[in-house]
């Protein structure tokens, strides 16, 4: 109840009640400037959730669009006497113990974390991060509030129960959690380092892993103009619809070869070399997939690329995600209805807002369930798309992600990915078949196999009873033949 009166003194003092539909038209010249900086006071969760908006400026005025793009990276910073304490706690060393040159002044500041430049004292430069003090229990007060909420929602609401909001919650209260461990961020980084190592789209700084700790990530130091600056990289000579297909290419390349995606690529986390390779930062929050999930997703893009509404509506119907009996005819009409404006149409040419109502209209309509498990590859989405929207307006997305697709799909289903599966299973089976002999024995030694000798048994005894039963049927069949032989006879 405490952080919901102080939601609403914050609203209130920054007069937030102006966004209300009765207030239209009415002049409110600092309106972005009041939205932004209630969503600082407010703490991190509502700075990431007006960064996922920054993304989107067809959904959003300009004026709050560009406003908001300061959430990215340009929160207010802790103190330096504050930030140096928690990284010489986090490295357990003095800050010139470790740092031939360190930066007071971040770089970056965001709603989780800052990050200061330094230099290693054996040479190399370093982007240093730090989370902000007392930010877990912040956090914690948000996450407890959006659980009553989802809570509510799902009970008072009709449709609570088909968008699962406390399972929404709960998996984004996971990530939270994640990113509030460096140490984790770190192996992120270190993992997506090695899944791109050598690709000529991506680059990931490497972490110095002697001066990491659960509050504290020493990188690489990295190079490049933000990826918003579009006229700065143009006078560059950045190609900028190939730099829009790379990032396409990237997001698909991470979400289906490696089922490890990067879940929070808003501009501020992204750069771009002088060569035009893509620079990751910030890997506090990464998604995963499984095999099921990469293949029900492939295949159901695929089928959307392709305007195989059918096939939609029934990998939906297999997957359970409707109720099993939902006409398929039916569904797939909806689908077409929602899906065919967008197609042969430049992003510019696309209302996004227009087109998330009439899919929330169609999943309510048909009962369509929320799954939780996708729900930050959704929201990556938006930002991909986001993003790809900004760079190139006229990117075709659908085009530009058809090849890879088509491409994936045929080395998942090939020869080629059956000869991958060979090759990753091998181990395993040359290390079973020769444990296969002891493991037999071991069964049978035991007693629970008992229950499958009586099971033997049992099916031994119908067997001999089938048998007798055959055997008697065929006698009388054998004296029905030979008293018909007989009467013939007569």
């Amino acid at each position: 109840m405490n952080r919901l009166l102080r939601i609403l003194a914050v609203a209130l003092r920054f007069r937030l009640y102006r966004f209300l539909p009765r207030y239209a038209g009415v002049a409110d010249p600092d309106r972005a400037i009041r939205l932004r900086r209630a969503l600082e006071a407010l703490g991190p969760i509502f700075v990431k959730f007006g960064q996922v908006l920054s993304t989107r400026r067809d959904l959003l005025p300009l004026d709050i669009a560009d406003e908001l793009a300061r959430l990215q990276d340009q929160v207010p910073p802790f103190a330096a006497d504050l930030a140096a304490a928690e990284i010489e706690k986090g490295i357990g060393r003095k800050i010139d113990e470790v740092f031939a040159e360190f930066s007071a002044e971040p770089v970056a500041s965001a709603s989780v974390a800052q990050v200061h430049l330094a230099r290693l004292r054996n040479g190399p430069e370093v982007a240093v991060k730090v989370l902000r003090p007392g930010v877990e229990a912040a956090i914690a007060k948000d996450v407890a509030l959006l659980e009553t909420a989802a809570g509510l929602v799902e009970r008072l609401w009709a449709d609570g129960r088909r968008l699962k909001p406390r399972q929404v919650v709960a998996e984004f209260a996971r990530h939270l959690e994640d990113e509030m461990d460096l140490l984790r961020e770190a192996a992120n980084a270190s993992q997506l380092r090695r899944n791109f190592e050598g690709s000529p789209l991506l680059a990931v700084p490497q972490v110095h892993w002697d001066w990491c700790s659960q509050r504290v990530m020493v990188m690489e130091r990295m190079h490049g103009t933000p990826v918003s600056q579009v006229d700065a990289l143009r006078a560059k000579g950045v190609d900028i619809p190939r730099l829009a297909r790379a990032g396409v290419e990237i997001f698909f390349t991470q979400v289906f070869r490696d089922g490890f995606f990067h879940a929070d690529m808003h501009p501020g986390n992204i750069l771009v070399a002088d060569d035009g390779k893509y620079v990751a930062l910030d890997f506090g929050i990464m998604g995963t997939l499984t095999e099921a999930d990469k293949n029900y997703l492939a295949q159901n893009f695929l089928a959307f690329f392709n305007r195989d509404y059918r096939r939609v509506a029934q990998a939906h119907l297999d997957a359970g995600w409707v109720p099993a009996g939902t006409r398929v005819d039916e569904f797939e009409t909806a689908i077409r209805a929602v899906c065919e404006p967008v197609f042969a149409r430049p992003l510019k040419e696309i209302s996004f807002g227009r087109l998330l109502l009439r899919l929330f209209q169609t999943s309510r309509r048909f009962g369509v369930e929320i799954q939780p498990q996708l729900a930050l590859l959704q929201k990556t989405l938006l930002n991909i798309e986001g993003l790809g929207r900004e760079l190139d307006p006229d990117l075709d997305l659908w085009q530009t992600a058809k090849p890879f697709l088509e491409r994936w799909m045929g080395e998942q289903l090939g020869w080629r990915g059956l000869v991958r599966t060979l090759r990753q299973e091998a181990p395993t089976w040359a290390a079973m078949l020769p444990q296969l002999p002891r493991l037999l024995h071991r069964l049978l030694a035991e007693d629970r196999v008992g229950a499958v000798q009586k099971a033997l048994e049992r099916l031994a005894e119908q067997n001999a009873r089938r048998n007798r039963l055959l055997a008697a049927l065929l006698g009388l069949l054998a004296a029905g033949l030979i008293l018909f032989i007989i009467a013939a006879q007569c």
